[in-house]
């Protein structure tokens, strides 16, 4: 069975490589000490430098971009990527990005499909429900659409190899229940972590929280049910109000330890591993 690589570069940023294709996830190259606009003003300062550069990046495919925020897109990839790269996002993020020259930027509306291939090896990205903090944030535009994705890799004709889920900046919500119903089995699930906590003054003093902590990220683990859980997107801004040791007190206590994948930045681990 053919093995797909994960490598870590910090945030919520990682190649997977499987075969002859490679993707990137949501590229966010901010050196230490930048900051990362947020939108309405909001900004965050980068507390650790990601564990590669743009320019050190391997041949890309395409990148998928959950949502867009300045933590997961920021202006060193935006003048650093390839403008002919395919990008896989939501309607609403690709519209932008295709006025800053990504022409090929695509969205995708919730369970529509996009495939990627490269020398007979294929990435099928599918979206999947996600929420980045309560809706009527969303529907306010206080906070962008927000895509899950699931990537399935394979080769050739035959069915897919590797699924891989990845849950972009969203909240254990009920929506992501019906994600293991049409895909029953998934090798691996990456969460994005932080309990991240957006203040906005007089109307919300005490912060809005847009992203799973330790208890909501478990949670997303028991409604997803993936083989495997990868934390990501938990240390590298100012904003984030959980730490990691949160999710995995929670995943002991739970007694799902074994589930858990951790890679430190600028690692890699085979995916899938062995079973458990």
């Amino acid at each position: 069975m053919e093995k797909g690589i994960f490598t870590f570069i910090g945030n919520a940023t990682f190649l997977i490589r499987y075969g002859n294709v490679t993707i990137l996830t949501d590229p966010n190259f901010l050196h230490r000490g930048e900051y990362a606009y947020l939108g309405h003003g909001l900004t965050s300062k980068r507390l650790h430098a990601p564990a590669s550069t743009v320019d050190q990046l391997p041949r890309l495919d395409a990148v998928v971009l959950s949502h867009l925020h300045g933590d997961h897109w920021d202006r060193r990839a935006q003048a650093g990527l390839d403008h002919a790269l395919p990008v896989i996002t939501t309607e609403h993020a690709a519209k932008k990005l295709r006025r800053r020259g990504f022409e090929k930027a695509a969205g995708l509306a919730i369970w529509e499909s996009r495939t990627v291939t490269a020398d007979g090896d294929w990435v099928r990205v599918t979206a999947v429900p996600g929420r980045h903090g309560p809706s009527w944030a969303t529907t306010a535009r206080i906070l962008p659409p927000v895509m899950g994705s699931i990537l399935e890799f394979g080769s050739g004709t035959e069915p897919p190899k590797l699924c891989v889920y990845v849950s972009g900046d969203t909240l254990a919500v009920e929506d992501l229940a019906e994600i293991p119903r049409r895909y029953p089995r998934i090798h691996s699930g990456v969460f994005h972590l932080g309990g991240t906590r957006l203040p906005f003054g007089d109307k919300i003093p005490w912060g809005l929280t847009v992203t799973m902590d330790g208890i909501e990220g478990v949670k997303a683990v028991n409604l997803i049910s993936p083989d495997y859980a990868i934390p990501v997107h938990f240390d590298d801004y100012g904003v984030f109000a959980s730490p990691l040791s949160a999710f995995l007190d929670e995943m002991e206590q739970q007694g799902m330890s074994e589930r858990i994948i951790h890679v430190p930045r600028g690692q890699s681990v085979e995916l899938p591993p062995p079973p458990r």
